[in-house]
């Protein structure tokens, strides 16, 4: 991580469960002391981690925000609700998107990308007082296109054949429960971007049309 200039190395705490049978039997401080032996005999002092809860001196707090992409489906797994006095048809027509992406140049990402991607995503995030700063071989492994897993777009100029834009999506999946027909509800997660010849609300707007496209019911982000 970057932070304040400086290089900290970090471990990433993330997807800490205890099965709702054993949530009073205190395993969670268990746990984490197990997980902080780890990163210790890592050499690695520091950790940073998300909770769906207000903990004590955050360093951000954020939003979640969503964007349905499916709303019929989405009202019938009880995701959200139908407004009173409004037909499905309308509510479905409210959300519809475009067939078709806009941006000129908007293509998957390719092993090639990896050097442009890694250099301007850094040179981006470093406008943020604290960051994490991206080798190669990360962008590869984290980025690189993965059906179901992650989903990443460039933006090439056509003339120069410089990568100008990127946008990223990742899919995680959630089972839905005691419903006859819907068994997952396909959600994507906004993930890493940088601007450079386009809006981020161009890129969100054509990442959308991707994701439904592609057959994701929801797109969720956070304001952070």
């Amino acid at each position: 991580m970057n932070i304040n200039s400086h290089k900290i190395l970090k471990a990433e705490i993330n997807f800490l469960c205890v099965h709702k049978s054993l949530r009073t039997k205190r395993l969670a401080p268990v746990l984490i002391k197990e997980v902080t032996r780890r990163v210790n005999r890592c050499v690695i002092w520091q950790a940073i981690y998300t909770a769906g809860i207000v903990i004590p001196t955050p360093i951000a707090i954020t939003t979640y925000w969503h964007r349905s992409l499916n709303p019929k489906k989405l009202v019938e797994v009880g995701f959200s609700s139908l407004p009173k006095q409004m037909p499905m048809s309308r509510f479905v027509k409210i959300y519809q998107l475009p067939k078709e992406t806009s941006i000129v140049g908007l293509r998957p990402m390719e092993p090639k990308d990896l050097p442009a991607v890694t250099k301007k995503l850094n040179a981006f995030l470093s406008q943020f007082k604290m960051h994490i700063q991206f080798t190669e071989a990360e962008v590869g492994h984290f980025l690189l296109p993965r059906e179901w897993v992650i989903e990443s777009f460039v933006v090439e100029d056509s003339q120069t054949d410089e990568i100008t834009d990127f946008v990223s999506f990742y899919s995680l999946p959630s089972s839905v429960l005691k419903h006859e027909t819907h068994k997952i509800l396909n959600v994507a997660y906004s993930y890493y971007y940088f601007t450079g010849k386009h809006t981020l609300t161009d890129l969100t707007k054509d990442v959308l049309i991707l994701a439904k496209n592609k057959g994701y019911d929801v797109f969720n982000a956070l304001d952070v």
